[in-house]
């Protein structure tokens, strides 16, 4: 069985076969799907999908793209959400140097205001980096060590993998890049990565596996991020799938 950490599929690109969907993952041993959200908006709609749905499960969290925008009133309102039950999570937070959408200094803002309110109430956080080491490490390095949850699409070195394994009780979230052949360092990464540290994910709609490259990614799609990874760790992908999925629920703990 496999446990897909990150996708988006309560966003519009699955309403017209959301159900069809995660009738697709079941069919492909994906157990769980933990629905991420990138603002108010989608966090609550990843909750709504999480009630709907025994085997979904939600985050909540404004993702850097959107921190010029956000208020305090929609950190509170984050910050309610995440209380609910079946919300595991706050993100995905993070920084992003490659978009620009919005000025770092924001980015920082509203990452270290939820970094503060995940501490607070105890829970794991999702983070999105992208060519934003530089600001990101020292970040959660001032948290001594405290931090806890994942760096999600990890795209980085070995070295930066050890770099972030070592700010704290952080996993490493690989996903359909593992399977592109020029992938060099991710390969290298799903090699190295201690395997408690490990988890699998699509992050879809986008980043599809190499056989449905360019095409819309979903959660049953997993399993080939899985397949790819026990070849590059010379085990089995049952192995592999029973290894990533207790690294979830140790992390995000979903039967809180």
């Amino acid at each position: 069985m496999f446990i897909d950490s990150h996708t988006h599929i309560q966003m519009s690109q699955f309403d017209k076969d959301r159900r069809a969907v995660i009738r697709r993952a079941q069919e492909a041993g994906v157990e769980k799907i933990l629905a991420i959200g990138i603002d108010y908006e989608t966090s609550l709609a990843a909750a709504e999908l999480a009630d709907e749905y025994d085997n979904v499960y939600a985050t909540a969290g404004i993702h850097p793209h959107n921190a010029e925008s956000a208020t305090r009133a929609e950190l509170d309102d984050i910050h309610n959400l995440a209380q609910q039950p079946k919300v595991l999570a706050f993100g995905e937070m993070g920084l992003d140097y490659y978009r620009n959408h919005s000025t770092p200094k924001a980015q920082k803002k509203v990452f270290v205001e939820q970094l503060e309110m995940a501490e607070a109430l105890g829970m794991p956080i999702v983070i999105h980096n992208r060519e934003a080491y530089q600001d990101i490490l020292p970040i959660l390095e001032a948290l001594d060590n405290s931090a806890f949850g994942v760096m999600h699409c990890f795209t980085g070195n070995v070295e930066l993998m050890h770099r972030c394994l070592a700010v704290g009780n952080l996993y490493i979230g690989i996903g359909g890049i593992v399977t592109y052949p020029k992938a060099a360092d991710v390969h290298a990464v799903a090699r190295e990565v201690p395997a408690d540290r490990l988890l699998i994910e699509t992050d879809c709609p986008w980043l599809a596996p190499q056989p449905w490259r360019g095409k819309r990614n979903e959660p049953a799609y997993v399993r080939a991020v899985a397949e790819k990874i026990a070849e590059l760790r010379d085990t089995s992908v049952e192995e592999l799938g029973k290894i990533t999925s207790q690294n979830f629920d140790n992390l995000f703990a979903p039967e809180k």
